[in-house]
């Protein structure tokens, strides 16, 4: 098992090497990637530093004693709750913006008859070898110098729980990764789950916005963070972090339990990989379901024209590619977010349908990387870019003056129920307002896309995968509007 797996390591990082000298953009992302990770290093230790400074206990306000980086103190509470939400979001970001990876997809070394979990440890090896996992590892280790007048225990405790949480990390990723490739088989249950998975991801990120700004946050108190943290540091999202200080008071027994905690996870998160590496290699191809076509749909009522048939399949596409629907769901979702962070104030709201206008704007952004072979067919049939133009533009006009106009509409009931007024002429005109530079927003911006679709493509997954991760897309996608 050791010699496949870093036969794997070193297939992964000779492939990525073979990529940097072929293509000067891949080694531009590289580089900056690198530069990135060393920001990173450097930033955590320079704060690490400057928390060890801290006193370990001090006084508040009220004269009471203060923890500071005590057990159980304000930095305890902090590296806890912020290191479990790390490691979630880092399996979202995991499974949204890279996938199961183009390099080292387990589908391409089916062939090759190495055993299931052989392969797997390797993957999850070369997985730990990236910049990434060995980023995060450098910066936990550094963080240790928060830790440096605590003793020679809390310092090595904190060494150790750099590399546990890395792992940790990593194996929860593959296992999402996993699960959603091998368990989500249909095309209609891979786009709801894609949506389901990116809209949960954006609610998790609002989440601290929605506790401040509704003062939920500032009611509670030292003692209701610290029995969060208790509860967390028990999980697997969370237990690496508190080690050091389950050392600085001695708890050695749950120290190890915690340690227990982490390797069930891992053989856990391992086990399920192999199983879902196995099913899909035995069930591959077998009780696909067969779809039977029904009319011609969107052909059958658009005009009978060039235009007209690029009208019809990009409509068609639309309803069948969960990576651009889940887009349009986002501005009813920040209408609702903003209908939290309101107060009474009614243009808070409002601003939702400028943000709308945006993301009218942003589905068109990559529209050609989207269509696929249908564009493929399409420039060999020899039909005309303004034909191509005014085909796109037609759907997406359509689209945004039907969407805004139902935004404005529940935007009337969301600000009559948060003011209490029910359609007054002020509030209408407000909206109205709002609603105009929303529309200009989404219209100069399709504009706009429909130029840079043309010149600012980058790769897309496919509409069979869409948690899958074409090399170029991550760091593309970063800058490309």
């Amino acid at each position: 098992m050791i010699s496949s797996a870093i036969t794997l390591v070193r297939l992964r990082w000779t492939l990525t090497l073979a990529t940097l000298r072929k293509s000067a953009w891949q080694t531009v992302a590289y580089v900056f990637s690198a530069v990135l990770a060393a920001g990173t290093i450097i930033g955590t230790g320079v704060l690490a530093w400057f928390i060890g400074i801290l006193p370990p206990f001090t006084v508040n306000a009220d004269g009471f004693p203060l923890n500071i980086l005590g057990s159980g103190g304000i930095v305890n509470i902090v590296v806890v709750l912020v290191g479990a939400t790390m490691t979630i979001f880092i399996g979202f970001i995991q499974l949204m913006m890279l996938g199961e990876g183009s390099t080292m997809n387990p589908r391409k070394f089916a062939l090759y008859g190495i055993a299931d979990r052989n392969l797997q440890f390797g993957l999850l090896l070369s997985g730990l070898s990236g910049i990434p996992a060995l980023t995060g590892v450098a910066s936990l280790m550094l963080w240790t110098l928060a830790y440096r007048h605590m003793g020679p225990a809390v310092i090595i405790s904190s060494l150790l729980a750099a590399v546990l949480a890395v792992i940790t990390m990593m194996s929860i990723s593959k296992l999402l990764i996993a699960l959603s490739t091998t368990l989500v088989t249909s095309k209609r249950g891979k786009g709801a789950f894609y949506i389901f998975i990116v809209l949960t991801f954006v609610i998790i990120c609002q989440l601290p916005n929605i506790l401040v700004n509704s003062g939920v946050a500032f009611s509670l108190n030292t003692e209701t963070w610290g029995a969060a943290t208790t509860i967390v540091a028990w999980t697997p999202f969370g237990a690496a972090f508190q080690l050091p200080f389950d050392a600085l008071t001695g708890a050695w027994a749950v120290l190890l339990a915690r340690i227990a905690i982490l390797a069930v996870t891992w053989i856990v998160c391992f086990a399920v990989c192999t199983w879902c590496l196995r099913h899909e290699r035995l069930t591959i191809g077998a009780n696909s379901p067969s779809e039977t076509a029904k009319g011609i749909g969107a052909f059958a009522w658009m005009p009978d024209s060039a235009s007209g048939a690029v009208s019809a399949r990009l409509i068609t596409y639309l309803k069948r590619a969960p990576r651009q629907a889940m887009t349009f769901a986002m501005p009813v979702l920040f209408l609702i977010i903003f209908a939290f962070q309101a107060h009474g104030i009614s243009a808070v709201v409002w601003q939702s349908l400028i943000w709308c206008g945006w993301f009218m704007s942003v589905v068109e952004s990559n529209g050609l990387a989207y269509d696929g072979r249908g564009f493929t067919m399409e420039v060999i049939a020899g039909v005309r870019g303004r034909t191509d133009r005014i085909g796109r533009v037609r759907v997406y006009v359509g689209i945004m003056v039907v969407y805004m106009v139902l935004l404005y509409l529940a935007g009337i009931v969301l600000v009559g129920a948060l003011t209490g007024r029910w359609a007054q002429p002020d509030d209408l005109v407000t909206g109205l307002i709002f609603l105009a530079v929303g529309m200009g927003v989404a219209l100069s911006g399709l504009g706009v896309a429909e130029v840079t679709s043309c010149v600012l493509m980058y790769p897309v997954a496919s509409m069979d995968k869409p948690f899958s991760a074409p090399q170029g897309r991550a760091m593309a996608q970063g800058f490309f509007p």
